[in-house]
């Protein structure tokens, strides 16, 4: 039996997969996989529901700033989210480019 199947997947290994992920994919999917209402997560990390339902729809981008804030308040690297966000702002802006993030030294 082939161990590839039970292999662990990074973002880069989404990313060629399934495309480039944005801020509110992750939220939602990270939000579903907990089985946390919009109310619950928005309390959790300190937003309106209304404003994470338009992260989630793709209507309203987040700062790097507040991508670090969401990060930390759910426990995922904040390198990750960061990263997502600047790319989808570069994407937004029209810009073909990859952000690497490494925390300063």
């Amino acid at each position: 039996m082939s161990t590839d199947r039970h292999k662990a997947f990074g973002p880069k290994d989404l990313a060629r997969r399934l495309g480039k992920l944005t801020v509110g994919e992750f939220l939602h999917t990270w939000r579903i996989s907990e089985e946390m209402s919009l109310a619950d997560f928005g309390k959790l990390v300190g937003m309106s529901v209304a404003n994470l339902c338009d992260i989630e729809k793709g209507r309203k981008g987040v700062s790097p700033e507040k991508a670090e804030q969401i990060a930390k308040a759910i426990g995922v690297p904040a390198g990750l989210l960061i990263r997502l966000s600047i790319e989808e702002n570069l994407r937004a802006a029209g810009l073909k480019y990859t952000v690497e993030i490494k925390p300063a030294a």
